[in-house]
């Protein structure tokens, strides 16, 4: 199974809109939307989602005042500084909490209940070209790189399921943990950079990240002709590593005009230039 991730070192380079002309390429294609924190491959593809499922992120520590005599052992005892006194009870903050059960478990009245952080999904669905599994993790929550996995792994189940050979991971930007989840293992990583100084230093991060990884990295220059000077450098400090440059994207509107109309722009203008580009992108990471 090829097992293709595409990742940025920042926001804003075209990631996800490479990811959903790749998506739209081919037939039988399985879709993995990993930027848990800000998915929003599905707003293009519009699967059809016909399972949702809770994930459990963690879980936060109440207060039953019914059983609490404010002793305030547990302030004593917290860690994080999330349990205080506020006008004589003692209260916890839902933010500063971070689930570790420790005042639930030296409480000797029990009156503090560990209840599960419920809010975040993932879904699996139909769309277009193939099947997508996507997830949105609550604002606030935890365990991202959980999360990446569990998409990753329904996304293989699906694959094999459908007897897909491909499966795109839209990975998240930067450099954190949702990002090691979605490169680990996988055959091939796409880094989308764009012609800027921020573009060109965190391309230089994602590639420290996953050199370790045993994965065959490729770059992707979108928007190269907006500084033909920062590309050109960008190509000189690929090429001193020997990481190939597979593409490079010129900059047209039209890519937000598809966006708009909620499609790629492998379906909303099949032979721009930039279509016939990623059409070789894909060809040449295909080979």
């Amino acid at each position: 199974m090829n097992e293709i991730v595409i990742l940025s070192g920042k926001g804003g380079t075209g990631k996800t809109s490479l990811s959903a002309a790749f998506a739209t390429l081919e037939m039988n294609i399985v879709v993995a939307d990993c930027d848990v924190d800000a998915a929003n491959l599905y707003l293009i593809l519009q699967p059809n989602n016909y399972h949702d499922e809770i994930f459990i992120t963690g879980h936060k520590a109440i207060i039953d005042y019914k059983s609490c005599n404010n002793c305030g052992l547990c302030i004593h005892y917290c860690r994080f500084d999330a349990i205080s006194k506020q006008n004589g009870k003692v209260a916890i903050s839902e933010t500063l909490c971070d689930g570790c059960k420790l005042c639930s478990r030296i409480c000797t009245l029990k009156a503090i209940k560990m209840v599960p952080s419920d809010k975040s999904h993932w879904y699996k669905g139909s769309c277009r070209n193939g099947q997508m599994v996507h997830a949105r993790l609550a604002p606030g929550e935890e365990n991202s790189g959980k999360l990446v996995n569990v998409v990753r792994e329904y996304a293989r189940e699906i694959a094999k399921a459908i007897g897909s050979e491909t499966i795109i991971i839209d990975g998240p930007p930067g450099i954190g943990c949702p990002v090691v989840s979605s490169v680990t293992g996988v055959n091939k990583a796409i880094f989308v950079t764009e012609p800027s100084m921020s573009g060109f230093h965190d391309l230089k991060r994602i590639f420290e990240l996953t050199r370790n990884f045993n994965v065959e990295a490729l770059v992707v220059i979108n928007k190269y002709d907006l500084n033909y000077e920062v590309s050109l450098k960008i190509e000189a400090w690929c090429c001193n590593l020997r990481i190939p440059v597979v593409g490079k994207i010129p900059f047209d509107e039209q890519i937000v005009e598809a966006m708009v109309h909620c499609k790629s722009i492998i379906e909303w203008r099949p032979t721009s230039s930039v279509a016939m580009e990623i059409r070789n992108i894909w060809k040449i990471i295909n080979t």
